[in-house]
């Protein structure tokens, strides 16, 4: 890594309506380096690298790039600047190939007007295979999954030849495997001079590929620092500005009755004889690693999914699930992975968000009582801490932290009895984490029941009464909480390939 800097950014302020959300911030990268920009959810991170990338114009400030003062007009200025850009939330158009994403807007031709096809598939497919990832350049990325469909923003970012890489959150969806490939290509990128921007909530990745670390706090510059001076610790107060004494504060509840009876549930294709008990007060944790079948199963105890054989009982009365609106009658909320596209409703409000789904707790003789409307929001908004100037304050302009606990607002709000949460703190701070693993150990207090999927292994070790372990669409293993370890876990996970790995 040279001491040469790329890029300075120098007392960047950005306002939103009724949030300052950059305040005077200071930023500076060196060419070849991997620097961390660290802080919890709000604290301006995405919001500095929007401005950066294009996406936002900065209220004040400068930006330097090779000792050059620069206004980035738009996306399209900053990729012709050399910056790239991997954010949290994909950018694809789900209806098209693989391949015309990673090229959208910069396809090849071979002569005026008319594209380059072979060239297109054959550069997009070099680039997935340098990733280690085995995805066709022609695939249709609607029918790629979470983690694919990220690996597919990566590829998009590198095809950029990006002197400045941004990258968000690169690792929230991608498993073992697919990180060890990304952290091989970050090294690569930095041999080649790269500088690369690195936001992550995942502290123990900083310690690895970390040079440099900028920390944030509620739109404000802290500090930077060389990774190497500095423990996780150290991180967490900086990003909080408190101690967390304990990252994953479980408390053990009392386990009451059976709540939910799952019965040889299959989903063509999908999912192959899922059968198990839930109960009063406990939070069952699902591990397995991508594509083993986690999320569909989420997605068909909450009625999105068609079962085709088996049967779900709630309180001991076989529930039909033909629709969504079934499972939440029976009391069943999903706090599902993807909630800006399948939780949220990011054009409206965080009060309309929360009430929705409730519209017949705020109903009275045909008309909509707002008083109490109002109350029950700000009630939610008080409890789970959620950073908002108003209830009124559209969803879209909250962060990543506070959208998921709007979306645990309205199933607190539909006073759901059965949870399902699935990758509960993906892409959320340690801060934020804390908050919802507490809000966890009340709901089980009271008696709910959680059904808890996560690839976070200290997530599920942690917060897990009991886990069950499932592998190609099947439940391939159980165990206690007293008797579960990280090796037993992926021993179920991965079957007889797991001496391979070993």
């Amino acid at each position: 890594m040279t001491e040469s800097c790329v890029l300075r950014m120098e007392s960047i302020s950005k306002s939103f309506p009724g949030v300052l959300a950059l305040d005077k911030v200071q930023f500076e990268l060196l060419k070849g380096e991997v620097h961390v920009l660290l802080g919890e959810n709000g604290a301006g991170k995405s919001t500095l690298m929007k401005i950066l990338s294009g996406a936002y114009v900065k209220d004040e400030g400068e930006i330097t790039i090779d000792d050059n003062l620069i206004e980035i007009e738009s996306p399209a200025h900053a990729q012709k600047l050399g910056i790239g850009i991997i954010y949290q939330e994909f950018n694809l158009n789900p209806y098209l190939s693989v391949a015309e994403n990673i090229f959208l807007g910069r396809e090849p031709t071979i002569l005026p007007g008319i594209i380059d096809w072979k060239k297109i598939y054959r550069d997009a497919q070099d680039i997935l295979d340098s990733l280690c990832v085995e995805i066709d350049a022609k695939q249709i990325v609607e029918t790629l999954g979470v983690a694919m469909q990220q690996m597919v923003e990566v590829a998009k970012a590198l095809s950029l030849n990006a002197r400045i890489l941004i990258m968000d959150e690169p690792t929230a969806s991608l498993s073992n495997k697919e990180i060890e490939a990304l952290f091989k290509t970050i090294k690569k990128l930095q041999d080649d001079g790269v500088a690369i921007i690195y936001i992550s909530h995942r502290l123990e990745e900083i310690f690895r590929i970390g040079n440099r670390v900028t920390v944030l706090r509620d739109g404000k510059y802290v500090d930077t620092k060389p990774v190497s001076e500095l423990t996780k610790d150290e991180m967490v107060k900086m990003m909080v500005n408190r101690d967390l004494d304990d990252h994953i504060p479980k408390i053990k509840a009392e386990i009451g009755d059976v709540v939910m009876e799952v019965e040889n549930v299959s989903v063509k294709d999908r999912l192959q004889d899922i059968s198990f008990k839930l109960r009063k007060g406990e939070i069952l944790g699902i591990a397995g690693l991508m594509g083993a079948g986690r999320t569909r199963l989420a997605k068909t105890l909450f009625g999105a999914e068609k079962i085709s054989k088996g049967k779900i009982l709630v309180d001991g009365v076989e529930i039909h699930m033909n629709s969504p609106r079934d499972s939440i009658n029976a009391g069943i909320g999903l706090v599902t992975e993807d909630r800006k596209n399948e939780g949220l409703i990011l054009d409206l409000s965080v009060k309309q968000n929360v009430c929705l789904p409730n519209m017949n707790k705020f109903i009275n003789s045909g008309l909509i009582n707002s008083r109490i409307e109002n109350q029950a929001v700000d009630n939610y908004i008080d409890k789970l801490n959620i950073k908002t100037p108003t209830r009124n304050q559209l969803a879209i302009y909250l962060s990543g932290g506070n959208q998921q606990k709007v979306v645990l607002s309205k199933w607190l709000c539909s006073d759901a009895k059965i949870f399902i949460f699935d990758e509960p703190t993906r892409g959320i701070d340690v801060g934020a984490k804390t908050e919802i693993y507490q809000l966890m150990n009340q709901l089980v207090a009271k008696g709910v029941a959680i059904i808890m999927i996560s690839s976070e292994m200290p997530e599920i070790l942690g917060m897990s009464d009991r886990i069950l372990i499932m592998r190609n669409g099947r439940i391939a293993g159980e165990l206690s909480d007293t008797d579960a370890s990280q090796e037993k876990i992926m021993n179920h996970a991965l079957g007889e390939a797991y001496e391979a790995v070993l």
